[in-house]
């Protein structure tokens, strides 16, 4: 059995990127890379190697700069409104178009709207003409010789037009750096390939790949390579053997029996550093052979990319000649406390949103393997070391990921999980593509408390009150006594108990539920409030269900737990189960409300969101979801 190895050190982020420079300049491998001619129409985006002069002046004459007749501006001294001046056509004045070369012994333009044709030989002129008017001197844009672009500059569009407007026709950029990654994990199968139970899809080395590309490098994944650690040696020794400028093993990185990188990457050269103090991301390993870098990648998804903005953008910009990339960073204000590991610098991705003028981060699932927090993040904020974290209502410093206009113009709703808040941010996006909506799933509970702090725009809610008979109206009363709301209706929909195929335990209701294995929502859900409603109709306490404290915070995680054997059943929407083939008992058609602040009414975002409500094309595609309803779509149901 493999020896079981634990972290080599745990050293600061500062202080590894440090001994990664200090190798990279020992083996030579710190400069700018080379460069390389390309023709230009391969070069937007390129880096230039060295100084681009111009080979030719632009213009490379004298040029009409107007469509008109070419003179000799002494000619024309003797020209008056109220005295016209004859001149000769062919002798006298010549006829240019834009960007003609001037006649010899000619030196200005008369604009053809300025002259009358006397004759077919003869025009007539009212004004004299200055000296080079309406001329283009040769080298008025740029003179041969003169530097046009400067060493390690990223060229654009209009650069390209530059260099080819002086004689250009291909440019010298610096070399792509080369990258070879090496995907490693027993358990792991490519993307062309359907998983089985116990498998997974390997997109690290996409997500990766997609990075340093996007940087300006070039990368190349080599085919997944087994948990053994003569497979990864030789897949190294391999590696190495190819010349890249940087070599990236992903997974391997942890301190398991199947973890290999740091003896693989010491058996060929010196492992710098293995334990980096970021959180997530912590076991990176940095490490050199042969002269060329190696970071071992740690395999969750969520560390893999932050390793990627933390270490292996920054090399790839410098082996191009350009500084570290500068995020546009904003000040916001964390919605809840955040807790960070006080030895470690602390990244975390946030949603923002704009609320009463105020820029709000509300922090993302905070799992490494949670992929789903890179696709929504808005922003990366760090809490650095030595920070215990920060307070609800302390500020975040964030790095965006989009534009601070888009983020602006983004509308958030806090509260119950609900699949078809989806469909609504496509038809908002479809209908003004400056806007866009963003939903977090904090439970309806959660969705009234966010609106009473200001962390939302709108609470989405689904609460059954059993005293009154009535949904979301008595806890509106309660959690927003002093805030007007409006209670819009979202969607009826149907909820009921998630089964799996076959209903193998022959479940008919909550009563069936004793002694079997459950999966329930989290406190302040409004589908656990139901749950517990139906529990005491059929006098059954919590303690009575196995499984009652086992929580999952969205419909469909629910089903998953289902389908995958975890509990025998759960309570959601029919829309869950079904996607996920599952059997559905209805219980009961709620009401989905959203409630919006009287105040925010005149929101612009929050009026497009109401008139799409009442869109008779939406409540028709709405309507057609398995498990919903629309008729009431976008009725005030209750002002409060």
């Amino acid at each position: 059995m493999a020896k079981r190895r634990i972290f080599l050190e745990d050293i600061p982020l500062d202080e590894a990127r440090a001994k990664l420079q200090a190798a990279l300049a020992s083996a030579g491998k710190a400069a700018p890379l080379p460069g390389e001619p390309v023709p230009l129409d391969e070069a937007l985006g390129r880096v230039t190697a060295a100084p681009a002069r111009a080979r030719l002046s632009s213009p490379h004459f004298h040029c009409a700069a107007m469509d008109g007749y070419a003179v000799s501006a002494a000619s024309t001294i003797s020209a008056r409104e109220t005295r016209a001046l004859p001149l000769r056509l062919g002798s006298e004045a010549f006829p240019v178009n834009t960007g003609d070369p001037l006649p010899d012994d000619t030196n200005a333009v008369i604009m053809i709207e300025n002259v009358n044709q006397a004759d077919e030989s003869t025009i007539m002129i009212y004004a004299a003409a200055a000296p080079w008017q309406h001329v283009r001197l040769m080298g008025e844009d740029m003179v041969a010789s003169e530097t046009v672009l400067q060493v390690n500059h990223e060229l654009r569009p209009v650069d390209l037009g530059a260099l080819a407007g002086c004689g250009h026709q291909q440019v010298n950029v610096r070399r792509k750096p080369r990258v070879l990654i090496i995907p490693t994990g027993g358990e792991l199968v490519p993307i062309q390939q359907q998983p089985e139970r116990g498998q997974l899809i390997e997109y690290n080395s996409l997500i990766l790949s997609s990075q340093i590309r996007d940087a300006g490098g070039d990368a190349r994944a080599t085919a997944i390579v087994p948990d053994d650690e003569s497979a990864l040696s030789a897949a190294l020794s391999n590696a190495t053997a190819s010349n890249p400028d940087l070599i990236l093993i992903l997974s391997g990185s942890s301190a398991g029996s199947h973890d290999f990188t740091a003896n693989a990457i010491k058996a060929l050269g010196e492992a710098l550093a293995h334990g980096i103090a970021v959180r997530p991301g912590h076991p990176v390993i940095i490490g050199i052979a042969s002269g060329i870098p190696i970071i071992g990648v740690p395999g969750y998804p969520v560390s893999a990319a932050l390793t990627g903005e933390l270490f292996i953008i920054p090399l790839i910009r410098q082996w191009l000649g350009l500084t570290p990339p500068a995020a546009a960073t904003v000040d916001a204000v964390a919605t809840q406390k955040i807790a960070s590991p006080i030895g470690d610098d602390d990244f975390l991705r946030v949603a923002l949103a704009e609320i009463d003028g105020s820029l709000q981060a509300t922090p993302l699932q905070r799992g490494a393997g949670v992929i789903t927090s890179l696709v929504e993040a808005d922003g990366l904020a760090h809490i650095p070391r030595f920070h215990e974290g920060v307070d609800r209502g302390g500020t975040l410093m964030v790095s965006l990921y989009r534009s601070l206009s888009l983020i602006k113009h983004t509308l958030l709703i806090m509260g119950s999980h609900d699949p078809m808040l989806d469909l609504l941010a496509t038809h908002i996006r479809l209908r003004a593509s400056s806007r866009r909506l963003v939903s977090i799933n904090v439970g309806s509970v959660g969705g009234l408390i966010a609106l009473r702090r200001g962390e939302a725009h709108i609470a989405g809610c689904h609460l059954f009150h059993p005293e009154s008979k009535r949904y979301n109206v008595p806890y509106i009363q309660r959690y927003l006594p002093d805030e007007p709301i409006e209670l819009v209706t979202f969607a009826q929909r149907e909820q009921g108990l998630i089964l799996p195929t076959g209903n193998p335990k022959g479940i008919r209701s909550v009563a069936d539920l004793r002694g079997l294995r459950y999966i329930n929502r989290q406190r302040g859900a409004g589908t656990r409030v139901l749950f517990d409603h139906l529990l005491a109709q059929h006098q059954l306490a919590p303690a009575d269900i196995s499984g009652y404290e086992h929580e999952e915070y969205t419909h469909l995680a629910v089903a998953a737990a289902v389908a995958d054997g975890i509990g025998d059943c759960g309570m959601g929407l029919r829309s869950a189960a079904e996607a996920m083939g599952l059997e559905f008992i209805g219980v009961t058609w709620e009401r989905f409300d959203l409630a919006i602040p009287k105040r925010r009414l005149e929101n612009a975002g929050i009026q497009a969101l109401l008139d799409l409500l009442r869109d008779d094309d939406f409540k028709r595609e709405l309507g057609a979801q398995s498990g919903y309803r629309s008729d009431d779509t976008g009725r005030v149901v209750a002002t409060l």
